[in-house]
């Protein structure tokens, strides 16, 4: 009797077994379904020009988080490239290096669209281009210009960003500048413009009569609000999160996002872990701090904290970045393996900030972007071949196609058609 008991037991547990492992297949097949059939944008990935050249360029599978290989691994079918500058003090010596970090970025992106890689990827400037180089099975490119700084006081640099292929602009960046203040005056309470400058309000006028998107990522919540005002059109957040669930001056508060539903724009949740989980992000981070200064010296390469970078010189950023990634894959392999290793950030709580938002203020006002090669990468999703895991974490969550669809681009679309539709009343 015993016997048969056990028996029963173990056959009702290997039934249970199966069914689960049934159950997750079936899930895997409709995320990856869903996945082929809508369009995936990450509206936010930053580059560094000396991977766009003739010889090493986003055609190869380079060490980079986001290329063409990696990008076709994990269904991702459009990149937004980002003209990031730093900035220096407001001077004209400080505008005229920026302009040309600048320059250099834009020309490096019609490069790979037009010379490297034109077989593989193309740049679209409207919802129509994407919808059109998509149907052809090439990849999408993009751009956003995260920093007005150098566009110096020249307005008509917005017209010219235009021109580039610039759809989307952020005024300010980490610091304040000659058009807004930035979400950083949090951290000393010591602001310059008190929100925008006038020249900054100017140019939220030009943008919308150029048709471009206002981001407010990296702006002053004082900033945010003039920009909302002053904005005839629709606004994005290109790559922040919930500060409820994480309370960073870089995300949205809950005032914020409905403010931003009422003017119709579109918050990009952003897959950066200290956005996220700040605590998580912080006692990982402690934790894989050793592990990565370990490799290091075992491979005798130099290894900085991030406090350390200002006083490096040219040199050693670059040393230091040439074997950045390379300790970073082996350290978090590593750690995975190590009983005691403290979570990662991942997907998972990624995604909450999604449903938070979504439960907020609505499916038609989130998306997605991962600020890739910028910081961002999160445990599931650590690069463009993961693409796919935030789908399937959204399925298992209960998202409809239709509903993944808007979240993985189509809530950015309709947001580019109005402001670029708003342009043509001017």
């Amino acid at each position: 009797m015993r016997q048969i008991a056990c028996l029963f037991g173990l056959t009702v547990l290997l039934f249970c077994k199966n069914s689960e492992a049934q159950e997750k297949d079936s899930l895997v097949l409709k995320a990856r379904k869903i996945h082929e059939n809508i369009i995936t944008i990450d509206t936010h990935n930053d580059f560094n020009v000396s991977n766009f050249t003739s010889h090493k360029n986003y055609s190869q599978r380079l060490d980079t988080q986001v290329n063409l290989p990696k990008m076709d691994e994990g269904g991702l079918d459009v990149t937004w490239l980002i003209v990031y500058t730093g900035q220096d003090s407001l001077h004209l010596r400080g505008y005229k290096a920026a302009k040309k970090n600048a320059m250099d970025k834009f020309e490096a992106i019609h490069r790979l669209c037009e010379e490297y890689a034109p077989d593989k990827i193309e740049l679209a400037t409207s919802s129509k281009d994407v919808r059109r180089i998509h149907a052809t099975g090439k990849k999408v490119a993009m751009i956003g210009v995260e920093n007005a700084y150098p566009m110096s006081t020249n307005l008509k640099n917005i017209e010219k960003y235009r021109e580039m292929g610039a759809l989307y602009v952020s005024l300010a960046h980490n610091g304040h500048n000659q058009f807004s203040d930035s979400h950083t005056g949090e951290e000393d309470g010591q602001w310059l413009n008190n929100g925008l400058s006038e020249l900054g309000k100017d140019a939220v006028r030009q943008m919308n009569r150029n048709g471009i998107m206002i981001d407010v990522s990296h702006p002053s919540k004082e900033a945010f609000n003039q920009m909302i005002n002053l904005s005839k059109a629709p606004i994005i957040a290109s790559h922040s999160s919930a500060r409820a669930l994480c309370d960073h001056s870089r995300n949205l508060d809950d005032e914020q996002l409905m403010k931003l539903k009422k003017n119709g724009g579109v918050v990009q949740t952003v897959a950066f872990s200290a956005y996220l989980n700040t605590k998580k992000d912080t006692v990982r981070n402690n934790y894989m701090r050793g592990i990565y200064k370990q490799i290091a010296d075992s491979l005798q390469v130099p290894w900085y904290e991030r406090t350390q970078f200002a006083q490096l010189s040219a040199d050693e950023r670059k040393e230091f970045f040439k074997n950045y990634r390379t300790i970073k894959k082996i350290g978090e392999n590593k750690a995975n393996k190590l009983v005691d290793a403290p979570p990662a950030v991942n997907v998972g709580d990624f995604i909450d900030h999604i449903d938070y938002m979504v439960n907020l203020i609505g499916i038609d006002h989130v998306g997605i972007s991962s600020d890739f090669d910028g910081g961002g990468g999160i445990e599931g999703w650590s690069d463009a071949s993961e693409t796919f895991n935030a789908t399937l974490e959204l399925v298992k969550r209960g998202y409809s196609e239709e509903e993944i669809a808007k979240l993985w681009g189509e809530n950015l679309l309709r947001v580019l058609d109005e402001v670029q539709a708003h342009a043509e009343t001017y």
